[in-house]
């Protein structure tokens, strides 16, 4: 059976390309998606999109993965890193591993962008390798899913 995986973008991400170009760059999400569609097919699994700005639409998402049997989420939740219960409190319930990735590094940037809410129950966390942050998170994803099966059980967070 093959690895399922759910990328999450959260608000703004979809203006990516054109929003901020010196901080974010001009690569667009559709860019991104591409490029984790082709590296999907080099890892032969299965992988899925959603970008929403709001924030109950991306927990709504997150609660249907699991129901569709997710194996694991991939998720630059935006501002909502630093701001939903909500949306960590998904992912508990999700009892799935997720790997946070943002294209700049949130730790070099205003002081109210340090504090996540997700990166203590994430089995991983990129920032600052731009875009390419999303792929080395899909590899490290797909690790720790497999690893997990290979165990005969899932453990949902490192």
């Amino acid at each position: 059976m093959k690895v399922r995986v759910l990328v999450l973008n959260g608000p703004n991400l979809d203006r990516l390309g054109s929003r901020e170009p010196s901080v974010y760059g001009t690569g667009t999400l559709g860019d991104i998606e591409s490029g984790l569609s082709e590296l999907a097919r080099e890892l032969d699994i299965e992988i899925s999109f959603f970008q929403s700005s709001h924030e109950g639409a991306l927990v709504d998402r997150i609660h249907r993965a699991v129901d569709e049997g997710v194996d694991g989420f991939l998720a630059n939740l935006g501002a909502y890193t630093h701001t939903s219960i909500a949306l960590r409190d998904a992912f508990l319930s999700a009892a799935r591993p997720v790997v946070e990735v943002h294209i700049t590094n949130i730790d070099n940037r205003e002081p109210f962008r340090h504090k996540s809410y997700i990166s203590d129950i994430a089995a991983g966390v990129l920032s600052g390798f731009g875009p390419y942050g999303y792929q080395l998170g899909l590899r490290g994803l797909v690790l720790k899913v497999r690893s997990a099966g290979s165990m005969g059980k899932r453990e949902p967070f490192a």
